[in-house]
């Protein structure tokens, strides 16, 4: 182990609760065992699924328990506030509403994270629920809400995992590769305004986020069973949400499907159709071009906003940005097979975990395209084997999620009252430079690949050649 991989980071003077213990949260425990002082009797891990026995082996309390909508104030709030100090909640569940729990946990003065913004179970299913109301969007915007509504107090890091999450923090960086490698004259943004300025400066028209997971299990895909490199659950919620993408300035035609948002921050819209059955074109430095899924993601929306500018009420530049997802053979497979069955999901699932993994790589970075150098992709390929080096309990996939949170959480002690803030927000350095450690390579390459290459050459294809990077160009029809 590495001085960087062992170094403690912070103290958490309160106790620690963690909600869920799936292969995110078996991946953390030994990453905050790692890189923080605490008191290990106020560390407790809560699931209503799992057995506990990697807690146990551990030396901390398990409870098997759901916190629900019902019980969240009642159950949490002694766990929090256990022998003094401030404590730390890391929300690591699914159909738990992140909202509720992180005002709760700023009403009582503790810290917060998590990796999403989720809802109470029961909302990604909703048949009585539109889908605009189903949306990603929807949900940020309760978010955004309760921001305005009490700004300041008790920092919440909301949606800090890998997408979303690091790869907000890919984007500044890679748009400082970029200004370099253009000799730009500019000096690093201070300001969300400047960003955007700097985005618009350097003629960025969109963003990918642009993966390929190519982690390959020993043994394959049983029939009727969906298997994936994380969580299944939110696989599922999210590739059953409508289709949605931060919609930027650039773009001339709109699918025949999308709705814009009536309400809101304006920054994206959505299709009538679900994420993970909507193909787009996109390129990775591994497979080079490739098809991905648009499977809907916080970061599509608050990247979209974060970088838009406005001239009074009028917007003058805002990047497109979406998911172009190609998750692993198996989970791929088992999109088909559950679409197939017209969306009904598999009577069982299942997570790979490192040791079931015989090689690949998690290749996930941020691809911005349209400026004067073409495209330029910037992220992490980090390995199954590096991960094995590196940490415990996890794949490449699940450990580009860990070590997020770490940062995230390492963060939000170093600014403790910082109030609701979104991973765009925070100090990009600061938390690269505690996840870097657990990224494998992290590097950037430079692409002439534009969804315009090799099309039309069988079949006509209508194409919009004045612009190689509209949406119309990407979208799989």
């Amino acid at each position: 182990m590495s001085s960087s991989t062992s170094q403690i980071h912070a103290k958490i003077t309160g106790p620690i609760v963690m909600i869920g213990f799936g292969s995110i949260g078996k991946g953390m425990l030994p990453l905050i065992e790692r890189h923080f002082e605490y008191d290990k009797k106020r560390f407790v891990i809560m699931d209503p699924h799992e057995d506990g026995e990697l807690a146990k082996k551990h030396g901390i309390r398990f409870i098997k328990d759901a916190v629900t909508k019902d019980n969240y104030r009642t159950l949490l709030k002694p766990l929090l506030t256990e022998g003094g100090g401030q404590g730390f909640c890391v929300n690591l569940s699914v159909d738990t509403s992140s909202v509720d729990l992180m005002e709760f946990c700023r009403e009582i003065g503790a810290l917060y994270i998590d990796t999403v913004v989720e809802p109470w179970l029961g909302f990604y299913f909703d048949k009585s629920a539109g889908p605009e109301k189903r949306s990603n969007y929807a949900l940020r915007e309760t978010l955004l809400a309760a921001k305005r509504k009490n700004p300041g107090g008790p920092t919440a890091v909301s949606t800090c995992g890998a997408n979303p999450g690091m790869v907000s923090w890919f984007v500044k960086q890679a748009l400082l590769n970029l200004a370099g490698d253009m000799k730009a004259d500019v000096k690093e943004p201070k300001s969300r305004e400047d960003w955007g300025k700097l985005a618009q400066k350097l003629g960025v028209k969109g963003i990918h986020i642009a993966e390929r997971d190519t982690q390959r299990a020993r043994n394959p895909k049983p029939r009727d069973k969906f298997v994936n490199t994380w969580s299944v659950e939110g696989f599922v919620s999210e590739g059953l949400q409508p289709a949605e993408l931060g919609w930027g300035t650039h773009e001339k035609w709109m699918p025949a499907n999308g709705r814009k948002h009536t309400e809101g921050c304006q920054a994206a819209i959505y299709l009538m159709q679900p994420g993970a059955n909507t193909r787009v074109r996109s390129w990775c430095p591994t497979p080079g071009p490739q098809y991905g899924f648009l499977v809907t993601h916080n970061e599509s929306i608050s990247i979209a906003d974060y970088f838009t500018l406005r001239d009074g009420d009028k917007v003058v530049y805002r990047p497109t940005c979406h998911y172009a997802y190609h998750p692993a053979d198996d989970a791929v497979l088992s999109l088909h097979e559950m679409f197939g069955a017209t969306g009904k999901m598999q009577s069982s699932w299942h997570i790979l975990d490192e040791n079931e993994i015989v090689d690949g790589i998690d290749e996930l970075g941020v691809l911005l395209y349209g400026h004067s150098k073409n495209a330029y992709w910037y992220g992490s390929q980090l390995s199954i084997e590096e991960t094995r080096d590196v940490a415990p309990y996890q794949n490449a996939t699940g450990m580009q999620v860990s070590s997020a949170v770490l940062a995230g959480m390492v963060w939000a002690l170093e600014n403790p009252t910082a109030g609701i803030v979104e991973a765009d927000e925070v100090d990009f350095r600061r938390c690269l430079e505690v996840q870097t450690p657990y990224l494998g390579p992290v590097k950037g390459y430079y692409t002439d690949w534009t969804p315009l290459v090799g099309r039309g050459q069988l079949f006509p294809e209508d194409l919009d050649e004045s612009d190689p990077w509209q949406f119309k160009n990407i979208l799989v029809s």
